[in-house]
């Protein structure tokens, strides 16, 4: 049972999840616009879910609510007349009908299959009129429903990138196989290499870093303006252009695989700090590069 609900909530989630259709979500007023918020949540979660304005219902609207749906209505005094016809048509055909309501015993909570009551509050405003209080609370209820809904329908990152593409949650959702630079652009010498020739290697890229990688193609080291920077405060810049890279570089360097998420190249990226990524496969073999400027440019950083 769902921590401080009863049982009410947890037989709410299961009608909601096992409807076949969509849940429509309808209230009028400033429950309406509550509505209209918590059936956007659904619908961006994995639950598909639309808005039917009670009005619009009573004029036609109710052919968009057929078997197969679930209702959510929404109404803090649970005396709304305009909620009527709605009601009367779930009643109807069979469709169940889950409430919020501020009265367990009003008409709208007695009619109902599930009635999610809400705690007795003052409303904020001066005057105890404006709904502030239940329509928080409406808020808080609606939430929770597309929450529990998201879990019990396993809603992962995967899935919010597919219903969130645009805007900076899409760019985060992004994947880093989606925005690296290609094999073809990583910059890659043998551990061998004279640091003369590394450094070109290194400067003809913008990456601002050398790769090292062993006979196989396995990435065993990385050579970075940092590492240059230590080398030379160290004392150690004797015959420097003449050692080879596997004496400057530093082993371990931090990667990350083509099919995480750009938000996680990011949070690599500032723990370093560092400003640039290897995309390793699973044997270590480099296949691309990410700069904290890609991700800037996407937008995630």
């Amino acid at each position: 049972m769902a921590a401080g609900l009863d049982d009410g909530f947890d037989r709410a989630v299961l009608v909601l999840a096992g409807a076949t259709g969509r849940v429509v979500v309808s209230g009028m007023g400033k429950s309406g616009h509550v509505g209209r918020k918590i059936a956007a949540t659904m619908a961006s979660t994995g639950t598909p879910a639309q808005f039917v304005h009670p009005g619009e219902a009573s004029h036609g609207d109710l052919g968009m609510i057929v078997p197969g749906d679930a209702v959510l209505a929404i109404s803090n005094s649970g005396e709304t007349a305009e909620l009527g016809d709605l009601v009367a048509h779930t009643r109807r055909f069979g469709i169940p009908l889950v409430v919020i309501v501020g009265r367990g015993g009003s008409t709208l909570g007695r009619d109902a299959d599930i009635a999610l009551v809400l705690p007795p509050a003052e409303e904020g405003c001066p005057n105890g009129l404006a709904p502030t209080t239940s329509t928080t609370m409406q808020m808080a209820m609606g939430d929770a429903l597309a929450v529990a809904l998201l879990e019990r329908r396993g809603f992962g990152p995967e899935d919010f990138r597919v219903f969130h593409p645009g805007g900076k949650l899409g760019a985060r959702l992004q994947r880093v196989g989606d925005v690296m630079h290609g094999a073809d652009q990583v910059p890659l010498a043998p551990p061998d290499l004279p640091m003369a020739e590394g450094l070109v290697t290194m400067t003809a890229r913008h990456f601002g870093c050398l790769g090292i990688a062993d006979a196989t193609g396995r990435l065993i080291g990385v050579i970075t303006d940092g590492d240059l920077r230590r080398t030379l405060r160290a004392g150690l810049g004797d015959g420097l252009l003449k050692r080879p890279v596997s004496e400057v570089m530093t082993t371990h360097p931090r990667t990350i695989r083509p099919d995480a998420l750009a938000a996680e190249a990011l949070r690599i990226m500032n723990e370093g700090p560092i400003t640039a990524l290897f995309v390793v496969d699973d044997d270590r073999r480099p296949v691309g590069m990410l700069h904290i400027h890609d991700l800037l440019r996407l937008g995630v950083a």
